[in-house]
């Protein structure tokens, strides 16, 4: 049986998978990210799975710091996810992970995000500037909300209407 962190691993995980499906409702966001990401010398699946892990490693960096159990996510204020994502240091986000990872995939995209995260020069810039990519993500889809405070649960309520897969 999974546990609680886990179980709030795969939660956070989920979001960070949903947040660009979400804001490319509007395709001209897709094809405007993409061309920031090849500006940047960026692989477009690089940095679009990168995006999703940064915000997985943000909205788990704020549960853990707070205490909040994965049953509690969805509780979760977008704006502390967003503030996370360009406020807190590499090292914080990759705190209190799992030691192992249900999906393949994030264990694959962690260890990339630590490899960007231990390099100097410009994979630490890219980091930051991929980092300004997921609060603004958080912030669009954050506007669509016709609440003043959106939190995790609006983006899942989102995804569910989109038939996202879990």
């Amino acid at each position: 049986m999974a546990s609680d962190h886990d179980t709030l691993w795969r939660r956070c995980a989920y979001l960070g998978r949903v947040l660009l499906p979400l804001v490319d409702k509007e395709p001209w966001r897709q094809d405007h990210r993409r061309e920031r990401l090849h500006s940047w010398d960026i692989e477009v699946s690089v940095g679009e799975r990168l995006i999703e892990i940064f915000a997985a490693l943000a909205a788990h960096a704020v549960a853990v710091d707070t205490f909040l159990p994965a049953s509690e996510l969805k509780t979760l204020p977008i704006s502390a996810v967003a503030g996370a994502a360009t406020s807190k240091q590499d090292f914080e986000l990759l705190a209190g992970l799992p030691d192992t990872f249900a999906d393949e995939r994030d264990d694959i995209a962690v260890k990339v995000f630590r490899l960007y995260a231990y390099k100097d020069g410009q994979t630490s810039l890219q980091l930051l500037r991929l980092s300004t990519e997921v609060r603004h993500t958080l912030t669009v889809l954050a506007a669509r909300e016709a609440v003043p405070a959106p939190t995790c649960g609006d983006i899942f309520r989102q995804a569910d209407q989109a038939d996202l897969p879990q």
